[in-house]
């Protein structure tokens, strides 16, 4: 079952047409919270998206039993932050299970391979490989 802040961000894509789904998913990437203080320069505490063609550091807290995500993209790479923008939306909060339990192709019920190459969207999937990685790690101790 897809988690339902992600449903809600796959059906407004569906609406967009065309260029609309760019300017969307550049909203997500103005969206995406910048570091809390305590990573600020830090990427030794992060993990490093090594797929992506822009470096994506992402860090994870378990909170009550929720996964806490943090993201450091550039704001020179707006389609990855974008990127990084939905899915610090869509599963910021969720359980460990939850986070696993995402489809890892999600992104095609978005149309989004209508307005972006195959090797950008490769990038969508690392990252959420990468998330549920981190899921499993937290979801163990």
């Amino acid at each position: 079952m897809m988690p339902e802040k992600l449903q809600e961000i796959i059906e407004n894509f569906q609406v967009c047409v065309g260029q609309e789904k760019l300017m969307y998913l550049l909203e997500f990437a103005e969206a995406l919270p910048d570091l809390p203080e305590w990573l600020v320069n830090d990427h030794a505490q992060m993990g490093q998206v090594h797929e992506c063609m822009s470096p994506v550091f992402i860090a994870a807290e378990l909170e009550h039993g929720r996964i806490i995500y943090h993201f450091d993209i550039p704001r020179e790479s707006p389609t990855v932050r974008g990127y990084g923008g939905i899915l610090h939306q869509a599963l910021n909060g969720l359980t460990p299970a939850e986070v696993l339990a995402v489809p890892g192709e999600f992104y095609l019920e978005m149309g989004l391979q209508q307005v972006i190459t195959g090797q950008r969207l490769n990038g969508m999937s690392a990252i959420l490989a990468y998330m549920k990685s981190l899921a499993r790690e937290k979801s163990e101790t």
